[in-house]
This record gives C-alpha cells, structure tokens and sequence, in this order.
C-alpha cells in the first residue's frame, strides 16, 4: 500500500460526533423528567395568565361567592374575596419563576466573580474574596433575608436583589476550587509566554472550561432562590401589589383557608412550589452529571 492509499484510507474514516450535553441530559431519565415539568410550567406560566378569562385580582360580587369549591366555571375555586384561584395559581407562577431566575442571574454573576479571582489570583486576592464568602456561609441566610427585607421594604425588585445578594456563596466556593485546578493547566503559561493579559487568559482560557459547571450549578440555584421568595411571601415580607405562590401561602393562612378545608386555595401553590424545586433539582443534578465524566463512569 502506498502512502497515497493510506492517507486516502484515513481520509474514508468517519468519526462519530461525540454526543453534545444537552443529548446526554435528554437521554438520561431524571434530567428528561426535569426539563419536561419546568417545560409544562413555563408554559402555564407564560401563556396561561393570557388564555384564562379570569382577572386574578378581580373580586366576587357578594358573599356567596367566597371560598367556592373547585368547579366548572372555577377550576381551583375561589379565595376569601370571591378571587378565582386557578388565575392566581397562574399568575403566581409566573412571578415566582421570574424572581428565582433573576435573582439566580445576580447570585451567579457574583459567585462566579468572585470564585474566578479568587482562583486566579490566588494571595491577597484569594484571601481577602475567601473571607467574605466564610462569612456569609456562617450567617443564618434567611433572618439576614428577613432582615434586609424588612429594612429596604417590601419590593419584587428590592425581593429579587436580597436574595440573589445572599445565594451567591456556594457559587463562589465551587468556581474558585475549579479556576485553582485549570490555573496549572499548561495552556495558562503558554499563554502567557504568547503575551497574554491576566484578563485574556481569563476570558479565553479559564472561563470557557468552567461554563458547563456554572451552569449545572446556577440550575440547583434557581431552586434555592424560589424557595426563598416563596419564604419571604409566606411570612409576609414579599410585594402585597404581586401575586406569587409565597403569598398566596400567607393569605390562605392568614384568611383561614386551612379551618374552613379550603384546600383548594393553599395546596396548589404549595405543590406547585414543590415541583418546580423538584424540576429544577433534577435538571441541574442530572446536568452535573453528564457534563462531570467521572460521575458518569468516565476516566
């Protein structure tokens, strides 16, 4: 065989594409089960509050319309003002979701800041960013939530900044371990004996290697960051003029829903809480672990 033969024989060789992440995700059972419920959720949360026909804050005529049972014209019934509770139930899903997203896009941005150089730059740097993160692990999250809550009012955008401020610490502490490892990678001083800036390197060779991971980890954030605003509404501390699953909790507590067997009014939101935590676990789990080639069977 000549060697044109031979590197015509290499050239004939398909290669099978590696799968990509989100193929792995799809396949694997926990993580398909996970996109499909926050698929269904963000559907009934974007599109819901526009197809049902009812005013969430819209109040019942006279008293007999208060506290009505689950029917035809009112799929969850009704609260203590004659309100229906499925708009409500919609409403609150689209606000509970949008402030553990955002609050988990402020978490994230200054976890991974702050992780990224603290393990770059590692001395003082690393120190001093370290220091600050201890400390907010120590401190108890939610009276220090309760707290800024109730000093800077009662605002969705003052709820989403106390809680994203508070959230990013785990961030931070799994960024930086992984920025201290791909720091004595080869291709750090090779860059640097090119002439790159520290802020290049960052950017062109740090960062791209730690996306899968901040990702995986900003999915199990958003869990944390919903159960939080659902904390702070329940306890009264959220926005009284927005509708969440949170609020909904308290005023079903507070208008004695639960002695009245009222189930219909605080059951919902409760579980609706409990699966979109469920959901988002399951995809940021099942996202670690197809990204992580060691926590699925790899070398």
């Amino acid at each position: 065989m000549t060697s044109d033969q031979a590197a015509q024989g290499i050239d004939d060789i398909e290669y099978e594409k590696p799968p990509s992440n989100w193929t792995l995700l799809w396949g694997d059972r926990m993580g398909r089960w996970g996109i499909i419920i926050l698929v269904v959720v963000t559907v009934l949360a974007v599109f819901g509050p526009m197809i049902w026909p009812f005013d969430p804050a819209a109040v019942g005529e006279d008293s007999s319309s208060i506290f009505q049972p689950p029917s035809s014209a009112h799929w969850l019934g009704t609260d203590e003002l004659g309100r229906d509770v499925f708009s409500q139930f919609l409403m609150g899903a689209r606000i509970s979701l949008f402030v553990g997203i955002m609050a988990t896009l402020i978490a994230t941005v200054i976890g991974a800041g702050i992780g990224v150089m603290a393990g770059f730059f590692r001395g003082p740097v690393d120190s001093a960013a370290m220091g600050v993160t201890d400390f907010f692990l120590v401190v108890p999250a939610l009276p220090l939530m309760i707290a800024l809550a109730a000093i800077f009012g009662q605002n969705l955008l003052i709820v989403i900044i106390v809680i994203g401020a508070l959230a990013w610490p785990r961030t931070a502490r799994i960024v930086r371990s992984q920025t201290l490892s791909l720091r004595e990678r080869q291709f750090v001083p090779r860059a640097r004996s090119l002439g790159a800036s520290n802020a290049r390197i960052i950017r062109t060779n740090i960062t791209p290697h730690l996306l899968a991971l901040i990702v995986a980890n900003t999915i199990l954030v958003v869990a944390g960051c919903i159960l939080a605003e659902a904390t702070l509404s329940f306890i009264g501390l959220g926005d009284p003029n927005r509708i969440s699953w949170g609020s909904m909790l308290h005023f079903g507590f507070v208008s004695g829903a639960v002695g009245r067997g009222a189930w219909w009014y605080f059951l919902p939101p409760g579980l609706g809480i409990l699966v979109v935590v469920l959901g988002f676990t399951l995809v940021g789990q099942s996202f670690e672990r197809v990204t992580n080639p060691k926590m699925r069977g790899g070398a």
